[in-house]
């Protein structure tokens, strides 16, 4: 068996990609207003930046800047993935447990890796920004709800049709078996 190793960075930034145990859900978009709700709690409780996200129905890709003398990214996802499972509970929707009697509405493990550059951050970034077209959810990027590719265009970073043209390459990085 491999050992995986994390790179706890201080102050690092890190591509994610983090996925719904079924893989056939939509609560992710279903329950937004839950997920953005998670966010800005575990954000309250230990503060990070989220420079980049996509929520897709069955997984997001986010990315995320840590505070110069803070290296816990996994503190902070098992915050969000905390505070959104118990809304979702709230709602009385079902959601199976696993055999500790946990409820399995996440992946247990998510996928992450270290921004090295500021080429590195734009190929992230603009991967985040093209997956919904990548799914097949939307012909262009900027028609889906769930991107900060909008708050990009607001801010001028990126034209209101970027992406539009398919020649955005998507191919050769993200999450594994996609």
């Amino acid at each position: 068996m491999v050992l995986y190793r994390r790179n706890f960075l201080p102050g690092g930034t890190f591509f994610f990609t983090v996925t719904l145990a079924d893989r056939r859900s939509s609560a992710l978009v279903t329950h937004i207003d839950l997920l953005r709700d998670a966010f800005r709690k575990a954000k309250h409780q230990k503060p990070f930046a989220i420079d980049a996200i996509v929520i897709l129905p069955d997984h997001l890709h986010a990315i995320f800047t840590l505070p110069a003398d803070d290296s816990d990214f996994p503190g902070r996802w098992k915050a969000v993935k905390a505070a959104f499972t118990r809304g979702v509970v709230a709602t009385g929707a079902s959601i199976p447990r696993d055999h500790r009697g946990e409820y399995a509405l996440w992946q247990r493990r998510y996928w992450e890796h270290t921004i090295r550059d500021d080429r590195d951050f734009e190929r992230c970034a603009d991967y985040i920004h093209i997956n919904p077209v990548k799914h097949g959810l939307v012909a262009a990027p900027n028609a889906w709800p769930y991107s900060s590719l909008h708050r990009y265009i607001r801010a001028g970073i990126l034209d209101c049709d970027w992406g539009g043209d398919g020649k955005t390459d998507i191919e050769g990085f993200g999450e594994p078996n996609d």
